[in-house]
């Protein structure tokens, strides 16, 4: 007997939980980790494209830890910052020169896209875990939707 599970991302978690996220999907993106945010007060501005995104369905909890922080990404001359806005939600603000607002929106997306996979990708193996199920196989496709192939023992 078998069954399909869909599952519809909610992000809610502490910073270290979508810093972790975030670092997972860029690794598989090709971004690097730039320097703080609060170290950057010095490039120049000018001419550089901004589109703000807001992860819908997020929170991130006030835990203390990662209250004000923030995660900033670059590749080929984007940069990504990854932040808590005042509602709690996740919000990535993208830059770069030569790109208009609009191709900074689809690049923050797919980005989001893939932070939000990372997310739900590790609380779902967590739960498994924990439910004592296993893991018997998992399977990525072209269009990057994973199939996680469970035993309930």
């Amino acid at each position: 007997m078998s069954c399909v599970l869909v599952v519809t991302p909610l992000v809610i978690g502490s910073w270290p939980a979508i810093s972790a996220a975030v670092t997972a999907a860029i690794a598989t993106m090709g971004y690097s980790l730039a320097k703080a945010a609060g170290q950057r007060h010095g490039v120049d501005q000018h001419g550089k494209a901004k589109a703000e995104i807001t992860v819908e369905d997020s929170e991130i909890l006030e835990d203390g830890a990662g209250t004000g922080q923030e995660i900033v990404v670059e590749k080929d001359g984007i940069r990504a910052t990854f932040s808590r806005d005042a509602r709690g939600a996740l919000r990535v603000c993208m830059e770069g020169e030569g790109h208009s607002k609009a191709e900074l929106k689809k690049i923050g997306e797919e980005l989001i896209g893939r932070v939000t996979q990372q997310y739900v990708y590790h609380k779902v193996v967590t739960e498994l875990k924990e439910r004592r199920m296993a893991i018997v196989g998992e399977e990525v496709g072209e269009d990057r939707t994973i199939k996680i192939h469970v035993r309930n023992w």
